[in-house]
């Protein structure tokens, strides 16, 4: 579904990412940890094909075709779907607007407002005067209209109490589950693994992959040690030890 190889950007004069490789199959939900700062965030806007970011070497597959050059508009049309971290304000666009542009069934998007309870704002300008919460649950309204094949979750949970993580991560999870779709997912809490069963996590330090593993382990080691464990694995594989 997506392969990353041997990627490394950079933003302005710093490099971001160095020497990425992840492979993503059908169907799998791949989770990334890591501190602020360590390029999680970039990994996902360079898939999607955000501009400010310049590709040094590698190249991104998605279904085995290669869209390392491509526009976001062509990304989206071949079924990859992004929930940004802060969603933009957008006045004078009701969410209602851009719901029956993303979708043409006025069923499915009653039945996915509903269950994302986004129903009464739907008459909304687009992110404006909206709770975190209502903000999370209105993209993820968005990203799902669009039945992603590939989503780019970047830490859904972020700023968002336990109920609507609840609500979110319920609907996630039967999203995936029907729709055969792939998803990474960038978390710091790990809160949305407890709707959201992951094949493989990985852990990004400094812009650079140092750990795959089990992501039910891969958090316990977080919230028991920090990343001060994996910050030092890191500095051992740079000092060559």
């Amino acid at each position: 579904m997506l392969k990353i190889d041997n990627l490394s950007v950079k933003s302005g004069d710093s490099v971001i990412l160095k020497n990425i490789n992840i492979e993503i199959k059908e169907s799998e939900r791949v989770f990334i940890f890591g501190p602020n700062g360590s390029g999680k965030s970039t990994l996902i806007k360079t898939i999607i094909g955000i501009s400010n970011y310049k590709i040094l070497n590698g190249k991104i597959f998605f279904k085995n075709k290669d869209i390392t050059e491509l526009k976001i508009s062509e990304r989206a049309k071949l079924g990859i779907g992004i929930m940004f971290q802060n969603p933009p304000k957008i006045y004078g666009i009701k969410i209602y607007q851009l719901a029956k542009y993303l979708c043409k069934n006025e069923n499915e998007i009653k039945e996915l407002a509903e269950k994302l309870r986004v129903d009464e704002l739907l008459r909304r300008d687009l992110n404006v005067d909206l709770s975190g919460g209502e903000i999370k649950r209105v993209e993820l309204f968005q990203v799902l209209l669009q039945k992603p094949k590939l989503l780019l979750l970047d830490e859904p949970e972020s700023g968002v109490d336990i109920e609507n993580i609840s609500v979110m991560g319920k609907t996630l999870n039967d999203y995936l589950e029907r729709g055969n779709c792939s998803a990474l997912i960038i978390t710091h809490t790990g809160y949305i693994l407890e709707y959201i069963k992951g094949n493989r996590g990985y852990v990004m330090i400094d812009g650079k992959i140092t750990c795959e593993s089990n992501p039910e382990k891969i958090l316990e080691m977080i919230r028991k040690y920090g990343y001060e464990k994996c910050e030092k694995c890191y500095g051992k594989e740079n000092e060559g030890i």
